[in-house]
């Protein structure tokens, strides 16, 4: 199969740290390509994925990110270099919406964030000629009449994370440096426990320096260890030495990538119930669920945990390889179904996408 992957002009693939999507878009060209397929990549121009790119893009700009010009410009010269491919899966939020596309060639697009109420709009209208994905059960759990093609977890590649034996003595924090993440709530948690927690944050936009000096910086006291962002070796190390993970996010995460990368080094992770953490950590098994106070009094259990069972998970659930089949699979379909109903001008129209949630 010929596959096209277009993901924003705003970070590298895989990214140099911080950089969700672009991870996930890294781990899958790499597992397509391993699997015998044809990728085609488009994304910044000193990315390092190891499979062929469309020439002629800048570099990385992450100081445009979000800017609706950037990734229209990036989306317009990508589709014109994928006239060739079998079905393309756009990983951007305009692509989907542009009128030019590729005539006789399918569109997949994944939602990567929350599916907020100004965003629903828009990806119903990307459901007349698009194949949607979501990346969590609970992503799309509370949207009425959209059409979901499929639920597909992310994945990564196991392989490449060294499994730790949890003797560091502490437990850590690996996000974002904003409210929702629940750094606050972390420190209270490692604090009640009486445990050390080392803190990894990505913290680059103006809101999250000011949110850090305001309001985390004057709370962190010889408990904690403030470490900055890390290079994921860096970050592999921490996990993997770490007793767990503290995830106490305070919003319905979409999926939470950092939880199965600290499964992967067999690290448990304690998190509250929200978002797609439910459906990625197994209470009591690859770690535990429940509120702040609830946590707090869970981490005199994580040496009853078996850090190979949290490997495991990873391994059966969460791998590069399964998730590259399970999007293997909704190509397949979604191209059958577009050479059997063409529409005039081009167009395909993909039916009977929706499936039970």
């Amino acid at each position: 199969m010929r596959i096209g992957l277009i993901v924003g002009p705003w970070f590298t693939v895989p990214p140099e740290k911080y950089g969700g999507t672009e991870r996930v878009v890294d781990a899958l060209a790499r597992a397509l390509a391993d699997q015998g397929h044809e990728v085609l990549l488009a994304t910044a121009a000193d990315s390092t994925c190891p499979v062929p790119q469309v020439p002629g893009f800048g570099p990385a700009a992450p100081e445009e990110l979000g800017l609706t010009f950037s990734e229209l410009g990036h989306v317009i010269k990508a589709y014109g270099h994928m006239r060739d491919v079998d079905i393309i899966h756009d990983h951007t939020l305009a692509g989907p919406l542009y009128a030019h596309r590729p005539p006789g060639i399918p569109v997949v697009t994944t939602i990567h964030g929350p599916l907020s109420p100004g965003y629903v709009p828009l990806y119903r209208d990307m459901a007349r000629d698009t194949a949607i994905i979501a990346i969590s059960r609970d992503q799309c759990s509370r949207v009425e009449n959209l059409k979901i093609s499929a639920v597909i977890h992310h994945g990564i590649d196991v392989s490449a994370v060294r499994m730790g034996a949890g003797d560091g003595g502490y437990v850590c924090f690996v996000g974002r440096m904003c409210p929702d993440k629940g750094l606050l709530e972390a420190v209270s948690i490692a604090r009640e426990a009486g445990v050390p927690l080392r803190i990894a944050a990505k913290m680059h936009a103006p809101e999250e320096q000011d949110y850090f000096h305001d309001v985390v910086e004057p709370t962190l006291g010889n408990n904690e260890e403030f470490l900055g962002e890390l290079s994921d070796p860096e970050k592999y190390q921490l996990m993997g030495d770490a007793m767990a993970l503290l995830n106490p996010i305070q919003w319905a995460e979409p999926f939470g990538l950092v939880m199965i990368e600290a499964l992967a080094t067999g690290t448990p992770v304690l998190a509250t119930p929200m978002g797609a953490a439910p459906e990625i950590v197994r209470h009591g098994i690859t770690g535990f669920l429940g509120s702040t106070e609830q946590l707090a009094g869970c981490i005199t259990g994580i040496p009853d945990l078996s850090r190979e069972a949290c490997r495991r998970s990873v391994e059966e659930s969460f791998s590069a390889q399964r998730m590259a089949a399970d999007h293997l699979g909704l190509y397949a379909r979604v191209i059958e179904q577009s050479a059997a109903k063409p529409l005039p001008g081009g167009s395909l129209l993909q039916e009977n996408q929706s499936q039970a949630l």
